[in-house]
């Protein structure tokens, strides 16, 4: 139980540190945007200097592909459009339970506007219970949970391009858009599938190659499938802590003739003379300068794990949506193709004024997904039904579990 007596007390010295952390984090701001405007006049340099030195520094840096001061007015959306998306949650595995398995819900929605069509809300539940699907993580040093975190991953873009395959086989019917014009079956209804997070897996780099393949192939088929379909998949990062375009300038304040970290940097890699600026984030530094409906410069991802995506590299930019600056994403071949990027970041902004601030999609695939408490004591009861009902003694759960679900006081 939480003493709030005794928790007061720390709560004046929180606000104090708050108030100077928010004083140096200005500070900060200024470094980075005088950073800013010289890195402006010399990026070609800079960028050079990227390519060349890549491999010889000790961050990622990402690559801006238009210039530092691009500022872009996003386009009204159609009023015929749709966006589907999708988003997932678990049972974890637990020894104290009655049976160790897993349970993953993977949600699926396909909303669509100006369409008088019904949306699609609705989750598909998997129940993970065989030991050669339990354990398989294990011949490569992983645990149980972790990997269940790594298939929901799959899992979730996956179901994204099963969606996307679906309202593309239906013919939408024919509607009047906001201009008077005939949208419908003459035409493809703009698309969008859109995933509330990042679509650089990180965390993908430090397993083993099989067992990356195994997470990061289905996904990256399902792109396949969407691409072929011209649905652009978008990954919508609400404050972002990303810091990669910002590392950019760390080309900028280098005091070398050349940012070759190895060579000069290497001793004191805790505080190098370029991190005049550091912690900051990148969207800090970007609400400062863009206004609500703009976005930044388009940015290409230095990610090692990108090596790995083949056609599908990431790119990025930031978007003031009003509420606050977000990281999108998008694959090389979204970029590529000026119509489907500007499609995708005008249904994207749409989203999250009619959300509020959020993207409606996401919100209502994280509602479909989430297993709640109830949820989870359901799914136990109906196992512990069908154990009982096929023959099996002694099913409960352990002396410990039960304990902590009650209290003697």
């Amino acid at each position: 139980m939480l003493d709030l007596t005794k928790l007061a007390r720390q709560m004046q010295g929180i606000s104090e540190h708050l108030t100077q952390e928010a004083e140096a984090a200005r500070r900060r701001v200024d470094i980075a945007r005088n950073l800013m405007a010289q890195a402006t006049k010399h990026q070609s340099k800079l960028v050079d200097q990227l390519s060349e030195h890549r491999d010889r520094l000790l961050f990622a840096a990402a690559e801006p592909i238009e210039p530092l001061s691009t500022k872009v007015a996003l386009d009204t959306a159609p009023a015929a459009h749709t966006v589907i998306s999708s988003d997932g949650s678990q049972i974890s595995p637990s020894h104290h339970e009655i049976a160790y398995c897993y349970l993953l819900n993977i949600s699926r929605v396909i909303i669509h506007y100006g369409q008088s069509r019904y949306p699609l809300l609705d989750s598909l539940p998997e129940v993970i219970y065989r030991p050669e699907d339990l354990y398989a993580s294990r011949q490569w040093g992983i645990r149980t949970e972790e990997w269940m975190g790594y298939k929901r991953t799959a899992a979730e873009a996956v179901m994204i391009g099963e969606l996307a395959i679906s309202c593309r086989k239906v013919k939408p019917t024919a509607t009047l858009s906001h201009q008077g014009t005939k949208e419908g079956s003459d035409a493809q209804t703009p698309t969008l599938a859109m995933t509330d997070g990042s679509l650089i897996y990180w965390f993908l780099e430090q397993i083993p190659a099989k067992a990356r393949d195994e997470i990061l192939l289905p996904v990256l088929e399902s792109w396949d499938r969407l691409r072929k379909a011209r649905v652009p998949v978008m990954g919508y990062i609400s404050a972002s802590r990303s810091g990669e375009a910002l590392n950019f300038l760390r080309l900028q304040a280098c005091p070398y003739e050349s940012p070759d970290c190895l060579t000069h940097c290497e001793d004191h890699r805790a505080q190098t003379p370029c991190q005049s600026f550091s912690p900051l984030r990148d969207v800090t530094l970007w609400s400062t300068s863009l206004s609500p409906g703009e976005r930044g410069p388009l940015w290409k991802s230095s990610a090692d794990i990108l090596s790995c995506y083949g056609e599908h590299a990431m790119y990025f930019c930031y978007v003031h949506v009003g509420a606050e600056v977000a990281r999108v994403e998008f694959p090389q071949w979204v970029v590529k193709d000026s119509e489907l990027l500007n499609s995708a970041l005008s249904l994207m902004l749409a989203q999250v004024q009619k959300g509020f601030g959020y993207p409606v999609a996401l919100a209502e695939a994280h509602n479909q997904a989430v297993v709640r408490g109830g949820d989870r004591t359901r799914f136990f009861t109906l196992l512990e039904q069908q154990m009982i009902r096929a023959g099996l003694k002694n099913v409960g759960t352990s002396f410990k579990e039960a304990r902590k679900r009650g209290s003697i006081a």
